[in-house]
């Protein structure tokens, strides 16, 4: 099975990598750029910059002091290799297959006899191995090369890399297995790689040593730091843990991993945990986008109800380990819930990272963008991950690198399936060719131009004689939608929606979602945003760019009727709104409010935040104040 998560049971069941196919439309055309530019783009700044050449060096013993890159340069490497190994098996492309036998060629010649891999640690002119667990990222490197392995084992066989990984994977189960360096790492990511190469193996050495590394963490083991403990998630024990904290993609990687350890164990109390975690971090803790990582000084989480817009972090590789987390948790459970929250990670963050082009990227995805940024330089490394502008590469360019292997196995999140029949998640022109329990075929067409149309046409090309069930996602936001199949249309509720029986070849379902521009209301509770509205459109949020009003400083000033509804243009929706001018004064505070009405309503244009900044520099705004066309006077403040 050519799947990047493949548990060994739970309530469903993922499709591989060849039983679905994109066949166009949003995520269709993202492919491709990926595939046609992102990956290539990748490889050429890491030759540029010498993060190839490191292996070169290590290979030929000319390793020194003036190393280039960050000590986790190796794993942007691995994570190209995963695209790769994924886009090779899904289109066939030769340049991908040559690009893959390359990069191993390079990395197999730097590893040592023992199985130890690494360019920054353990060679002449390089400190000792594992001297720096906490920051250090050498397991952390070596997860990313194992979930490498995962896709070229899945796709290709028993290859090259793959025995370099399995070589890797043993050096760490005897560094740090029983009886060894009783300690993990700073950057969890090991356990993720050891956990899937484990199943991919069958081995189950490499679970165990996942497991054990799982539950060392939290009780002290690194040593402590100005941002404390909880910043690599070494404060609380996975299994005490209430909430995500610290490093984002730290916290969330831990959690992928400990759903795959407690599938794998069949241990209840783990994987409850991170449900747990998951519920109370998703509603206290997660922007209106999916983005998760609120504060800029870790890269981490804040406190509940802290989500300030213009100082969200929402890393994209935060996304990308959230959908990871909320796909292994609905694999486990079968919750839709899970596939929901997929669902808004990757239309308002993964997707708002890459240029239109692939060749540049956002690594920090703030919520509002006070003031333009300035141009990047296509042929410069940018040195600020939160410059408000896609940049194309980073000083740290882990992000890249993530959303390539995300998009090159996108489809794989599509559908599922389980004893009774096919459940469809995530909607895209596509075909689906799979089988159900007992080997009986299963093929489906899906014709849709979601997000711009709420219309999901799916026809049955062939399936099993006997009744099975055919189940469509309908997202917590779709009230009213509707499902036709057989002439009867019937209202439909958010979560899944089954037909069972019978199909024929040409039979069609529908299924309509209504995708008309919505205000979201903020909890109370997120002061940052208290007294402001969000527009969303089916799955997209939507916001106001600096572009569309009449100047830069309108969007400070704007203010939006929240009692007229937002109206559905081509390409986004029109609200209401007005910009009321503020004096410059000396000081910034006032002994009572503005008077006035704010000036003369106007239409203001709100396009999908995804494609925000794709224009050109702007400021941006997703929460907009909300009006009060009747200001207080001073006697009534």
């Amino acid at each position: 099975m050519t799947s990047p998560v493949l548990p060994s049971h739970g309530r469903v069941r993922p499709l591989g990598l060849t039983q679905v196919s994109l066949t166009g439309g949003f995520w269709g055309g993202r492919q491709t750029v990926n595939a046609t530019a992102t990956l290539a783009h990748c490889e050429s700044w890491m030759e540029r910059l010498g993060w190839l050449a490191n292996f070169d060096r290590v290979a030929d013993g000319s390793t020194g002091p003036d190393r280039p890159g960050w000590s986790f340069s190796d794993s942007e490497v691995y994570k190209l290799l995963e695209a790769l190994s994924w886009e090779s098996a899904r289109s066939g492309d030769p340049e991908a297959e040559s690009a893959i036998k390359r990069l191993t060629a390079r990395v197999a010649r730097a590893q040592d006899p023992d199985g130890y891999l690494n360019t920054c640690f353990g060679h002449p002119g390089r400190p000792p191995r594992y001297s720096d667990l906490e920051m250090g990222h050498e397991l952390y490197n070596t997860g990313h090369l194992l979930q490498a392995a995962v896709a070229r084992l899945r796709t290709a066989g028993d290859d090259d890399l793959v025995r370099v990984a399995r070589r890797a994977a043993d050096h760490v189960c005897r560094t740090f297995g029983p009886g060894g360096i009783d300690g993990v790492c700073g950057h969890p990511e090991i356990e993720v790689g050891l956990a899937e190469f484990g199943r991919a193996l069958g081995e189950p050495r490499y679970v165990e040593q996942a497991r054990l590394f799982i539950e060392r963490r939290g009780h002290g083991r690194l040593k402590d730091i100005p941002l404390g403990r909880a910043y690599f998630q070494d404060d609380i024990p996975v299994r005490e843990a209430d909430v995500w904290r610290g490093h984002a993609v730290r916290a969330l990687y831990l959690a992928a991993a400990s759903v795959d350890v407690a599938v794998e164990t069949r241990d209840s109390g783990l994987l409850d945990a991170v449900r747990r975690q998951w519920e109370r971090s998703v509603s206290r803790r997660t922007y209106v986008t999916g983005g998760m990582g609120s504060r800029h000084q870790d890269e981490g989480f804040g406190e509940d109800w802290e989500l300030p817009p213009d100082r969200a972090y929402c890393e994209t590789c935060a996304g990308v380990a959230s959908i990871m987390v909320s796909w292994r948790l609905y694999l486990a459970t079968g919750d839709v819930r899970y596939t929901d929250l997929i669902e808004r990670t990757l239309y308002n963050v993964v997707a708002t990272s890459p240029s239109a082009d692939g060749r540049a990227f956002f690594y920090a995805n703030p919520l509002h963008q006070r003031a333009a940024g300035r141009p990047a330089d296509p042929d410069e490394v940018s040195p600020r991950a939160e410059a408000g502008v896609r940049a194309a590469w980073f000083d740290v360019s882990c992000c890249p690198t993530n959303v390539a292997r995300t998009l090159a196995g996108l489809h794989t999140y599509l559908a599922t399936v389980d004893d009774d029949g096919l459940q469809l998640l995530q909607y895209a022109a596509g075909e689906i060719r799979a089988e159900l329990p007992g080997g009986r075929p299963v093929a489906l067409d899906v014709e849709t131009a979601y997000p711009d149309d709420g219309t999901v046409r799916v026809r049955v090309v062939a399936g099993p004689d006997e009744p099975w069930t055919l189940s469509l996602r309908v997202p917590g936001w779709a009230d009213g939608a509707t499902l036709t199949e057989g002439g009867r249309t019937t209202t439909v509720a958010p979560g899944l929606t089954r037909v069972r029986r019978a199909f024929a070849a040409g039979d069609e379902i529908v299924l309509e979602l209504p995708v008309t521009p919505r205000f979201t209301w903020p909890d109370p509770r997120i002061d940052a945003v208290r007294g402001c509205v969000a527009v969303e459109r089916g799955p997209e949020v939507l916001c106001v760019e600096s572009a569309d009003l009449p100047s830069p400083g309108v969007l400070d000033a704007l203010t939006i009727d929240a009692g007229s509804a937002p109206r559905a243009v081509p390409g986004g929706a029109v609200v209401r709104g007005r910009a009321r001018g503020v004096p410059d004064q000396a000081w910034s505070y006032r002994d009572r409010p503005l008077s006035g009405d704010g000036g003369d309503w106007f239409d203001v244009p709100l396009r999908p935040y995804h494609a925000w900044a794709r224009r050109g520099p702007s400021s941006m705004r997703i929460f907009l104040p909300i009006a009060d066309p009747h200001p207080p006077t001073q006697e009534g403040a």
